[in-house]
């Protein structure tokens, strides 16, 4: 079902209806002008320039390195590509964090500078006030709850997140939080398809899941690990649509060869 399919441009406004009407969310992660062009062509409803800009294309091995410079480059690139789809930018580890008149800089800095659509936060009630300051600058601002990889020192380990009663009625009484305090939509990653599809049903605002099962109302994965680029990622939620590792990785070695063959260029590919 796709009833939105006619939509010019994808809004906030929009994700709510999609909620109301049943239609399934998706959103996809963007990093560079070229892959979100073709994402957004695609008919995806929304880019998220994720933090994971940092493991995917920097090589980190956590999200917490990027800066908030460099989250604006990426979103500034995914932007100028984009004519459909709404984009959503991380706030990267240290920008928000405990200081809600830096959230409020860092958020008006990526709308300005990238031209971004939406900041995403990491957190629940710990960073209402954040969240508040920045909602009063006419910011939209979507949550990311249950495993939030910028606190990954905290937690120890990428596990499932709230399998344990206390913790996962922590989750939802953040998740009304979120809601009340005005976020457009929620992310949960890593959580039990019981519990995700439960908060998608209490909760009015969508619910986009992340290894977070099929109850919710859309499903967001990081474009490298979807297309295989990233062949060392492998959890269960995951579902690769291709293999391009060995694609790119067959297309380089026959360059090579034909280069050292002597048999690129040819007659035809010469001026």
């Amino acid at each position: 079902m796709s009833v939105h399919n006619d939509v010019k441009k994808i809004t906030t406004h929009i994700l709510q209806q999609m909620k109301e009407d049943g239609e399934k969310i998706s959103m996809l992660t963007g990093y560079d002008f070229s892959m979100a062009r073709i994402i957004d062509t695609a008919g995806i409803d929304v880019i998220l320039v994720g933090d994971s800009a940092s493991n995917v294309m920097a090589g980190h091995e956590t999200t917490l390195p990027i800066t908030l410079d460099q989250m604006i480059y990426h979103a500034s690139s995914v932007v100028r590509a984009v004519k459909r789809a709404l984009v959503v930018v991380d706030l990267p580890f240290g920008s928000y964090q405990g200081n809600s008149i830096e959230a409020l800089s860092s958020a008006i800095r990526i709308m300005k500078e990238s031209g971004g659509h939406a900041v995403k936060m990491e957190g629940g009630q710990e960073i209402l006030e954040s969240i508040n300051r920045i909602l009063t600058a006419g910011i939209p601002v979507m949550g990311h709850l249950g495993l939030t990889p910028q606190s990954i020192y905290k937690f120890g380990t990428y596990v499932v997140r709230a399998k344990e009663n206390e913790e996962a009625e922590q989750l939802i009484a953040d998740a009304k939080a979120l809601e009340a305090e005005g976020c457009f939509a929620i992310v949960l990653e890593k959580i039990p398809a019981q519990l995700a599809s439960r908060v998608a049903k209490e909760i009015k605002i969508p619910i986009i899941g992340i290894g977070a099962g099929n109850g919710v109302d859309g499903q967001v994965l990081v474009v490298h690990d979807m297309l295989g680029i990233n062949n060392e990622f492998n959890p269960r939620f995951l579902r690769k649509y291709h293999n391009l590792y060995q694609e790119m990785l067959g297309s380089f070695e026959n360059y090579i060869e034909d280069v050292k063959s002597g048999d690129f260029p040819n007659e035809s590919e010469q001026y």
